[in-house]
């Protein structure tokens, strides 16, 4: 099972720059989409269906806003929209499909960049998404976890450590709260299988930031322990330049 996670910032901007072509070569079982920004009557279906996708989209009220979707060749059993909570779900940030006792999750964490107050709903949805997950796994232990988290964990995981101890994305109480997450009993795929290896999934579209490889690595597949014996590789194709993300892969072996 093959699970690719890409935070698209505009899903038809990002089809319009190949996405469709980019997705039959790279031929994922699921993929988590994130930031779609668009309503479902915008979504440009065929463009999935004629590659043998379905889709299932949770988008924000805000049009032209946030927004998630997963897009699967394997019919799942049950599709959950949102997690019941309306602040969060009216920024659609969280959707997840069943495909027998493996649940997929694409999420999108909310960014704190815009000021105070946004970072303090940040911190407040960190917890709560938390909460909500771990209660989950009671039920679903199985749990994959995809998406745009919008933090950095460690200084191996963004470009300039030192200066950017103060934004948004790396500052010590996310940093901290990732570390709790993880201990909760979740797995960071790529930093699991991949220790010392260097690789983003976001660059600023100023400074010429990409080709200058001045990254950060805040979209992640996490999973549950549960998960662990399954994981067969988990890798970043920064190649795919359909977004100012590129998509994180994560490979699930046969049972």
């Amino acid at each position: 099972m093959k699970i690719i996670t890409y935070n698209v910032n505009g899903l038809r901007a990002a089809v319009g720059k190949g996405l469709p072509e980019w997705l039959a070569q790279e031929q994922p079982d699921v993929l988590c989409l994130q930031e779609t920004k668009l309503q479902p009557d915008q979504f440009p279906a065929e463009a999935f269906e004629n590659l043998g996708y379905k889709s299932y989209l949770f988008s924000a009220r805000k049009k032209g806003y946030s927004g998630v979707a997963i897009l699967t060749r394997i019919n799942p059993d049950h599709v959950e929209y949102g997690m019941g909570i309306e602040k969060y779900d009216n920024e659609g940030r969280f959707i997840r499909a069943d495909f027998g006792d493996i649940s997929v999750v694409s999420v999108y964490h909310p960014s704190g960049t815009s000021g105070d107050e946004r970072q303090g709903f940040k911190m407040i949805w960190l917890e709560d998404f938390q909460n909500y997950v771990v209660e989950l796994t009671k039920s679903r232990p199985k749990l994959i976890l995809c998406g745009d988290y919008n933090i950095c964990h460690e200084p191996i995981d963004i470009h300039d450590p030192i200066r950017n101890a103060t934004n948004s994305g790396f500052l010590p109480e996310e940093r901290e709260w990732m570390t709790h997450f993880l201990s909760a009993g979740f797995v960071d795929t790529f930093r699991t299988l991949h220790p010392e290896k260097q690789e983003y999934t976001w660059w600023s579209y100023r400074f010429n930031s990409r080709a200058k490889n001045k990254g950060w690595r805040i979209d992640y597949c996490m999973v549950t322990k549960a998960m662990e014996p399954l994981l067969k590789d988990a890798y970043i194709l920064n190649n795919a330049v359909h977004s100012d993300h590129c998509p994180a892969v994560l490979e699930i072996k046969e049972k």
